[in-house]
């Protein structure tokens, strides 16, 4: 048994650095090219949306870390609620954006392993002359040779750690119930549908 000089192991991290990079590539190009078609209409465009979010990102990961601790106090039918409304407020908010980014160009730069578990794809969106352009940075993470997203960066911004402070802001002015929540996910979906 002999033992490698640490090059096999840096000679994997930057294959996975790599593959992640190319998945964040093929993702924004898929996004891009699907979601900011000017002749389709708002139930397409969120139809498409959810599709690429439940294929690209880690959903059921991404919604456990957001409710946090409240997580393990839900019952299980208030996570399956949860779920679905997530998953609708996501798709309701985030789907509508993609209209207004037609002919922007997302460049995708390096990519980087941070910690065990971690792949940071840093990229920017390039906006229209005279806009800044937007810092946005993926945490990607790799099981079994499959890549997803589990967080976003804007402006070096978390949008997982800003949501979980959202809701825990709402569960706590609710009693700590988790059912405050569940109504005020509702009303934020009626209010943009």
């Amino acid at each position: 048994f002999v033992l490698g000089n640490g090059s096999d192991i840096h000679a994997n991290e930057a294959r996975v650095a790599s593959k992640a990079r190319e998945f964040v590539v093929t993702l924004a190009e898929k996004t891009v090219h699907s979601l900011t078609e000017t002749d389709i209409d708002t139930v397409e465009r969120r139809k498409r949306f959810r599709a690429i979010m439940l294929e690209y990102f880690a959903f059921k990961s991404i919604a456990k870390w957001v409710l946090g601790r409240y997580w393990r106090r839900a019952s299980e039918v208030q996570r399956t609620e949860f779920l679905k409304l997530f998953e609708e407020l996501l798709v309701v908010i985030y789907a509508d954006r993609f209209s207004k980014y037609a002919g922007l160009k997302l460049n995708v730069g390096k990519s980087e392993i941070r910690g065990a578990n971690d792949i940071l794809v840093h990229s920017v969106l390039l906006r229209s002359k005279g806009s800044k352009s937007v810092a946005v940075v993926w945490r990607v993470r790799e099981k079994n040779s499959v890549y997803k997203v589990v967080d976003l960066m804007v402006e070096g911004l978390s949008m997982g750690l800003t949501q979980q402070k959202e809701f825990t802001s709402v569960i706590r002015k609710n009693g700590g119930k988790v059912e405050g929540l569940l109504e005020e996910l509702k009303n934020r979906i009626a209010a943009n549908s």
